[in-house]
């Protein structure tokens, strides 16, 4: 029996208010942390996502790279490269100029509303 009262008083001391009160503490701060921690993973998952379609938009850019490099290597992809930057044709080859006309007639658009009815009406 000595034994068991000889505990109380540190049970006691635990169950006090205080204690608890600073027991209570420690556990909304931990919450907190916790809460903390998981939004702070949330944001790694949503980097790690945009890292990975990165990763997708280099590696099809790379393999779009490879092949304009293999088009390069040959005599007709150089020819071909030529033409589309600077314009040029073989040796006698036509080049076809198209030119708008800049005296074009212009046709009055006829209107459809109520006051033009009226207006043509009186003419």
């Amino acid at each position: 029996m000595r034994n068991f009262q000889a505990k109380r008083p540190f049970r006691k001391f635990l169950e006090s208010w205080p204690v608890l009160a600073v027991l209570a503490i420690l556990a909304v701060f931990f919450t907190w942390q916790v809460i903390g921690f998981w939004s702070k993973m949330e944001n790694t998952r949503k980097n790690r996502e945009i890292a990975e379609n990165k990763v997708m938009e280099l590696r099809e850019a790379k393999i779009k790279l490879d092949e304009d490099i293999k088009d390069l290597q040959t005599p007709d992809g150089i020819e071909e490269n030529i033409r589309n930057k600077f314009g040029l044709g073989k040796v006698g080859e036509g080049v076809i100029v198209v030119v708008e006309d800049k005296n074009k007639a212009t046709i009055p658009e006829e209107e459809n509303d109520l006051f033009s009815f009226w207006k043509n009406l009186f003419k």
